[in-house]
């Protein structure tokens, strides 16, 4: 009999990483979508939604079964509560996805990006990609260093989300309010997404240790050398 519960957690993790690749992937072909106005594609990644959603809404049928049937504790408990939030974290990050499928339909036949925010877009598209293949792997590897490394990576995604507010509050913005909102909006999906990987990181981190990766991460920040006291 335990064996067989250990293979159903077991199976909502080979789950949870499941719905980590399909909704980077997801992310990665709506930007595809997006930046060459692929209308099909755009439908394809839509579409697609509906996978993620059912993944979700079986294992958290599956993680509440285990709860009624078997009554776990510890750090059995640990593992699938915390997986119940992690699906829905994945499952929110398809959602995304699916935005920016659905804002390039909205546009068709036009493109949704000027021409001149493309690199910035694909880049945040490619590292929102990254991110969510990175939280996929600390699924799989239960390695807790590599998931407190995914609150670092997600700067560089917090930096290009600035980038595209500096080329809206510029002067020489030439493209109109619609497409400002529209690209304020791209800003958006791509950041939460980003969050939404660190999030699944930070959950292994609980899962793993017991401990919130913020006060892990506290824990062990270096000691500041005292002013004026060398090697200290």
């Amino acid at each position: 009999m335990r064996d067989a519960y250990h293979e159903e957690l077991d199976s909502i993790g080979e789950g949870l990483v499941e719905m980590a690749r399909l909704v980077g992937s997801a992310i990665g072909r709506a930007t595809t979508a997006m930046l060459d106005a692929d209308l099909k594609l755009a439908e394809s990644v839509i579409e697609a939604d509906k996978k993620v959603d059912d993944l979700q809404h079986d294992l958290e049928a599956r993680a509440i079964a285990l709860l009624a049937r078997q009554q776990p504790v510890a750090t059995d408990l640990r593992i699938v509560v915390t997986s119940l939030r992690m699906s829905a974290d994945l499952e929110r990050s398809g959602d995304l996805a699916q935005h920016v499928a659905k804002l390039t339909r909205l546009r068709f036949p036009e493109h949704t990006v000027p021409r001149d925010l493309h690199a910035t877009i694909l880049e945040m598209g490619q590292l929102a990609q990254r991110l969510m293949a990175k939280a996929a792997e600390v699924i799989i590897t239960k390695d807790v260093d590599l998931a407190l490394q995914l609150e670092s990576d997600d700067d560089a995604m917090d930096l290009l989300h600035r980038t595209l507010f500096q080329h809206l509050m510029d002067d020489r913005w030439k493209h109109g309010i619609e497409t400002a909102v529209d690209v304020t909006l791209l800003g958006r999906y791509y950041e939460r997404f980003a969050d939404h990987a660190v999030s699944v990181a930070k959950r292994v981190v609980y899962l793993v240790t017991g401990e919130h990766a913020d006060e892990l991460q506290a824990d062990i920040q270096p000691v500041q050398p005292v002013a004026g006291v060398e090697g200290a």
